[in-house]
C-alpha cells in the first residue's frame, strides 16, 4: 500500500501546535532538511513519479478527467483546510490519480504531492474512509515523515546531491519508484493515524474515525492487496482501536455525510 533555495542543512525539530486539547500531541521526528529543501526534493520526486506513471499510461490527466479531479479535490481541500496542517500554505498539496484498479494504495512525497490509486477509491465504501486515508497521507508529508524515512533509506548525502544536481537520474528514478512502498516506522504510522483523526475533526464535516473503516473492511475481506501504509505494525486491529479511541475523545464519530459525490467518483473511475 511518493528546496528551491537550498539553505544550509540545519537540525530541525519543529513540533506542530495542535488546537485540540483532547488529544495528546505526538512528538514530531527529526529532519536535517529545511522546509525549502523538502519542497525542492518533493518537486523533483513528483516530476519523476509523474514520468514513470505516464510511461505506463496510468497517470490520469486533469484535462481528460476533469470531473473526477473536481470530486477528489473537494475531499482533499476539506481535509487540508482543517486548521491543523502546519505547512498548509507552503506545500503545493496537489493530488494525482493513478489508473490501477489492482492497487489499493496512496502516498505523498516530501513537500506534499499526493498520489491516489483508483484501486483504493474503488475499495473504499464511503467518503469518510477516503478522507481518513487522505488525512493519513497528508500527515506523513506535513509531519515530515516522508523526508525522514528517505533520509534513513538513502542517506542525507544522496538526497542533498539530488538537490544540488550532483546525482544521476537513475537514483531519482529509484526513489520515485519506491515511494509507494516506503516502510514507515511504528511511531510514524501511529502518529499519522492520530493526525488523521485530528484533521478530520477539524473539518467539522467528516467523522474522524474514517481511516478505521479501511482497516475494518480489509480485515473482514482478508485483503491481500493491503498497502504498505495500512499493513505495517502495529497490527490493523490495534490501529482500529487506537483510531476509534482518538475519535471518541474528540467527540466526532457520529457525523454523517452524503456519499453522492463519492459514489459518482467511483463510477467515473
Amino acid at each position: 500500500m511518493r528546496r528551491s533555495s537550498l539553505a544550509l542543512l540545519l537540525p530541525l525539530a519543529g513540533v506542530a501546535a495542535l488546537t485540540t486539547a483532547a488529544i495528546t500531541k505526538p512528538a514530531q521526528g527529526f529532519s536535517l532538511f529545511s522546509i525549502d529543501q523538502d519542497i525542492a526534493l518533493g518537486n523533483q520526486v513528483a516530476r519523476q513519479t509523474d514520468s514513470l506513471y505516464q510511461a505506463k499510461g496510468q497517470l490520469m490527466t486533469r484535462a481528460g478527467n476533469a470531473r473526477a479531479y473536481q470530486l477528489l479535490d473537494g475531499v482533499v481541500k476539506r481535509v487540508l483546510d482543517n486548521g491543523n496542517v502546519k505547512y498548509r500554505t507552503q506545500f503545493p498539496w496537489d493530488v494525482k490519480l493513478i489508473k490501477d484498479d489492482a492497487t489499493q494504495n496512496a502516498f505523498a512525497t516530501p513537500g506534499g504531492h499526493i498520489y491516489v490509486f483508483t484501486g483504493l477509491v474503488k475499495f473504499l465504501d464511503n467518503e469518510n474512509q477516503l478522507a481518513g486515508v487522505l488525512g493519513h497521507e497528508i500527515a506523513h508529508a506535513d509531519r515530515r515523515h516522508s523526508t525522514q524515512m528517505l533520509q534513513k533509506q538513502y542517506g542525507t548525502s544522496l538526497l542533498l546531491g539530488l538537490l544540488l544536481g550532483n546525482r544521476s537520474s537513475g537514483q531519482l528514478v529509484q526513489i520515485a519508484a519506491g515511494l509507494g512502498q516506503l516502510k514507515f516506522s511504528r511511531a510514524y504510522e501511529v502518529e499519522a493515524d492520530k493526525y488523521s483523526t485530528i484533521y478530520l475533526n477539524g473539518t467539522r464535516y467528516y467523522a474522524c474515525d474514517g481511516a478505521a473503516g479501511f482497516f475494518i473492511k480489509a480485515e473482514k475481506q482478508g485483503s491481500g492487496g493491503t498497502p504498505e501504509f495500512m499493513s505495517t505494525h502495529p497490527n490493523p486491529g490495534s490501529r482500529i482501536t487506537s483510531i476509534q479511541k482518538s475519535a471518541q475523545q474528540l467527540g466526532c464519530t457520529n457525523r454523517n455525510v452524503s456519499n453522492a459525490n463519492f459514489n459518482e467518483l467511483k463510477r467515473i473511475l
